[in-house]
């Protein structure tokens, strides 16, 4: 009798969504709850940008010193590239938020990944092992596909 080898890998499996009342309005709650997030963020980087560059100022004997100036500017040139940052992320997040709503009932869309461990054998098609999604309807596996 001789002994099959076999190993354990692990896959990414595709979760794909159908699209329904549900879905839409969890994932428009979802976004909006994250645009709110970002709003929150952009807010309290504005105010501690400026408690910052208010410290500096008070402690300086002299706040017109070419070296206050400069950290100062410092200051205001990390809290501009967060600030875009976070303003780019909003950006994107709105743009989401409009992809959802023109979505149509019963569309299928992409909505992660999940990790998975299979096991391989000698022979196997290891591209049908690794191909596999998962399609759910309001949280309800409907298939498992080999892609």
């Amino acid at each position: 009798m001789t002994k099959k080898e076999t190993v354990s890998i692990k896959r990414n499996i595709a979760i794909k969504a159908i699209v329904t009342p549900l879905w839409k309005q969890d994932a428009e709650a979802e976004l909006s709850k994250a645009i709110s997030a970002t709003d929150k963020q952009l807010a309290k980087l504005e105010q501690e940008g400026q408690q910052v560059v208010s410290n500096i100022r008070a402690q300086s004997a002299n706040p017109l010193d070419p070296r206050v100036q400069e950290q100062v500017a410092k200051i205001q040139q990390q809290v501009a590239g967060k600030r875009n940052e976070l303003e780019e992320q909003k950006r994107n997040l709105l743009q989401q938020e409009i992809q959802v709503r023109d979505l149509k009932m019963d569309q299928i869309v992409d909505q992660g990944q999940v990790d998975s461990i299979c096991d391989v054998s000698v022979g196997d098609n290891l591209i049908k092992k690794m191909q596999v999604s998962i399609t759910v309807k309001d949280g309800i596996i409907q298939t498992i596909d080999n892609l």
